[in-house]
């Protein structure tokens, strides 16, 4: 397959006419081509008239000659299909695999091993999605949480309550074999092409549930509503589990509990593994109009049809720390996303249609071990105060503190509510956020913001908003360990996913669920 990148046309111009263009740079007639298509299309409005740029994929009837054409431009390459390659151990299981948790991580990699008739047992501490969507729409219009069943726990894990995004930096193969996955399973067919491809959460439902299923029809086992509570050692390697329903026997257990299963690291350190610090970051949601955003991002195109909706990322190095913006969800809200009684998190979630009048992103400073001495448990803590202390800001019912940002740059804790309605789904009250956030932190935030208004015209305008307080944005543990993917401490459990430090975002999750159940399969094959 032949990949023509880089090709640059106007808003107006179709998918058809940049396959015409690819034709044209190749000097190809059509009657010489078996398929074409494109293959990637993104925007470029870096210089205040956005354009299309296209990559198009063509396979040729005589595929041999493939290779002579991709000296025809600088912007000409062969593409060969990435295989999925996988290793065959000897060794065979007396028991089960065992994954814990349910998230991307969990998911990708209990499929897997299903897929290599290892027939997975699946722990998770929340519930199947139908029941989790029911418990977080009680607790949005209650305040009643349960702490196994929220925007935190459940099947899917925290990103099903997301923008579903599957952009990522990793740059591994393996990234193809998740969007194909979700492909497979339902998610739209424009996450294949989109420069950065979403599902939303609506559809992401779906697709998991639909995985999920998959687990099972291969003879893997799920079991909601069980927690992993202890570990069984026996002889320096993992023997067993203790759950909320009981004791397994367990040789294999991957650990991809998430970043917010607070209780299971405890329960490792008490254990006697060590967790060391990694960096995480702390603030605020951001809100704005999102015709606003686009108005700043696309200037006299915004409204475009041809225009995906806008969305950014920003960045700012303030002395040794980095105030940013992530998890950005153009016509999104900010949700609920509590997961302990009497703490308040925010998050943001919209759908795949992304309708919505509110852009919401994280705006956040990042922290890391020098701030807690290398101390986990001192980490953990950390975001704990926070989070309690957003729940008595609010005034309690798990509504959040909020004010807007010129307020918040001037420290005045005043919130007046113009054009952009607060989307909050358990209520805002005004409050002065920076009192929140250790004095230095507070100060950085004010300093990456100003910065921002330069970046995006109106950022900082009257009546942007920002709610708080965000503290999960990713875990602040890691467990350590080797290049066979087992802990170092404790033989037989394989660390994976966010919550183990190792990723961030649906896709890292996955992809490294995926490396975890491709390290397993290296040393064990399926029974009889």
């Amino acid at each position: 397959m032949l990949l023509v990148r880089n090709i640059r046309l106007p808003l107006s111009c179709t998918e058809r006419q940049a396959v015409q263009e690819a034709l044209r740079i190749l000097h190809l007639p059509a009657a010489a081509v078996r398929e074409s298509g494109i293959a990637k299309i993104s925007v470029d409005a870096r210089h205040r008239k956005p354009v299309l740029v296209y990559t198009v994929a063509i396979t040729l009837n005589d595929e041999g000659a493939e290779p002579a054409y991709a000296g025809a431009a600088p912007c000409v390459a062969v593409s060969k299909p990435v295989r999925l390659i996988l290793p065959k151990g000897e060794k065979t299981l007396k028991t089960r695999p065992v994954v814990c948790g349910l998230g991307p991580a969990g998911l990708f990699c209990a499929l897997l091993l299903a897929r290599q008739g290892l027939r997975p047992l699946v722990l998770e501490r929340g519930p199947a999605l139908e029941e989790r969507v029911k418990a977080v729409k009680h607790f949005s219009a209650t305040g009643e949480l349960n702490p196994n069943a929220n925007i935190q726990f459940g099947e899917g894990g925290a990103g099903t309550f997301s923008d579903g995004k599957l952009t990522t930096r990793i740059g591994d193969e393996l990234c193809g074999f998740v969007t194909e996955t979700f492909l497979q399973h339902g998610a739209p067919a424009e996450i294949a092409i989109r420069q950065k491809p979403h599902v939303g959460t609506d559809l992401l439902r779906q697709v998991i549930a639909s995985i999920r299923r998959e687990i099972e029809q291969l003879g893997g086992e799920v079991r909601f509503d069980t927690a992993l509570t202890g570990l069984m050692v026996k002889n320096g390697r993992l023997a067993g589990i203790e759950t909320t329903e009981g004791t397994l026997p367990c040789e294999v257990l991957v650990l991809a509990v998430g970043h917010s299963a607070r209780d299971t690291f405890a329960m490792l350190q008490k254990s006697g593994l060590n967790l060391t610090c990694k960096p995480f970051s702390v603030g605020f949601r951001a809100e704005h109009l999102q015709t606003a955003i686009e108005e700043s991002l696309y200037h006299e195109a915004a409204g475009h049809p041809a225009l995906p909706h806008g969305e950014y990322q920003l960045s700012q190095q303030v002395g040794g720390r980095c105030v940013y913006t992530f998890c950005m969800c153009p016509g999104g809200q900010v949700v609920a996303s509590a997961s302990e009684e009497g703490g308040v998190v925010t998050n943001g979630m919209s759908y795949h249609a992304r309708d919505g009048k509110n852009a919401n992103a994280a705006v956040v400073v990042s922290v890391d071990g020098r701030d807690f001495d290398q101390d986990p448990a001192r980490a953990i803590a950390f975001q704990r105060r926070l989070e309690q202390a957003a729940y008595r800001a609010g005034g309690g019912g798990y509504a959040a503190p909020a004010e807007n940002v010129p307020s918040f740059l001037a420290g005045q804790g005043r919130l007046t509510i113009g054009r952009v309605q607060p989307t909050y789904d358990r209520g805002v009250t005004p409050y002065d956020l920076g009192s929140l956030l250790p004095e230095e932190l507070a100060a950085t935030m004010r300093t990456g913001l100003s910065a921002f208004e330069r970046k995006i015209a109106g950022y900082t305008a009257p009546d942007a908003i920002l709610t708080g307080l965000e503290t999960r944005t990713s875990s602040p543990v890691r467990l350590p360990r080797g290049e066979d993917f087992q802990a170092l401490d404790l033989p037989g459990l394989y660390p994976c996913g966010e919550g183990a430090g190792y990723a961030g975002g649906i896709m890292s999750a996955a992809v490294d669920g995926l490396r975890v159940a491709r390290a397993i399969l290296g040393r064990y094959k399926a029974g009889d």
